[in-house]
């Protein structure tokens, strides 16, 4: 790959390096309107973004979560800490999970730890999931420049002219090829939940009438 190249790659690995989790106590204790959620949002996550004037969440989006059981209700229009815990992990998976892998994996962690303080709280899950975040990163740097060096390996022969594309494009199809592993893995995991805790369906058979 050509110099340039290196210089994105390294871009890469300091952006993500740089990636880090909102902090529940970065988190208003004090319930917010929806205007303020967005605010919030797009101010705490702005380095996730890929252009400038990209959306973190729209009101349109918070409507659509809670119409569909994703996010509990806000409590006369305003929208607590839980609920903000809640739009996070939310942004995160509806990057690679379809709506209804989330309401399998999401639902369940809200239905039981939502406004539940007495011994396990949402807080206390999502800080205890994202404090493993920063090691993660660690990890993906490190493998993410194994993989660059393997691109690098590849189409020596090629004339010059035709080595950056397609070196380039190689870096591109092993990320892709680890991101539909995951991702094949994680809904592979989902199902596998789902199967685990379906509660069973209830046979109620009718009784025979008798003979006249």
């Amino acid at each position: 790959m050509t110099i340039d190249t290196k210089r994105f790659l390294s871009s890469i690995l300091e952006s993500l390096d740089a990636i880090d989790y909102v902090k529940p106590e970065d988190i208003p204790n004090i319930p917010l309107y929806m205007d303020q959620v967005t605010t919030f949002m797009d101010s705490q996550l702005a380095s996730s973004k890929r252009h400038e004037d990209d959306k973190i969440l729209t009101k349109t989006m918070i409507n659509n979560y809670a119409k569909n059981n994703l996010l509990p209700p806000p409590e006369k229009k305003k929208y607590t800490k839980e609920h903000v815990l809640t739009l996070i992990f939310i942004y995160y998976l509806k990057n690679i999970l379809s709506i209804s892998d989330i309401q399998s994996i999401l639902n369940p962690i809200t239905d039981k730890y939502f406004g539940n303080e007495e011994k396990l709280s949402l807080k206390d899950i999502y800080t205890e999931v994202f404090g493993l975040e920063h090691h993660e990163t660690q990890n993906l740097m490190k493998d993410l420049a194994k993989k660059f060096n393997t691109a690098h390996e590849t189409f020596t022969d090629v004339p010059e002219e035709d080595k950056e594309l397609l070196q380039t494009f190689s870096f591109i199809c092993m990320l892709s090829y680890d991101v539909y592993i995951k991702k094949m893995l994680i809904e592979k995991t989902i199902d596998e939940f789902e199967k685990k805790h379906q509660p069973a369906k209830e046979t109620t058979e009718k009784p025979h009438k008798g003979k006249k």
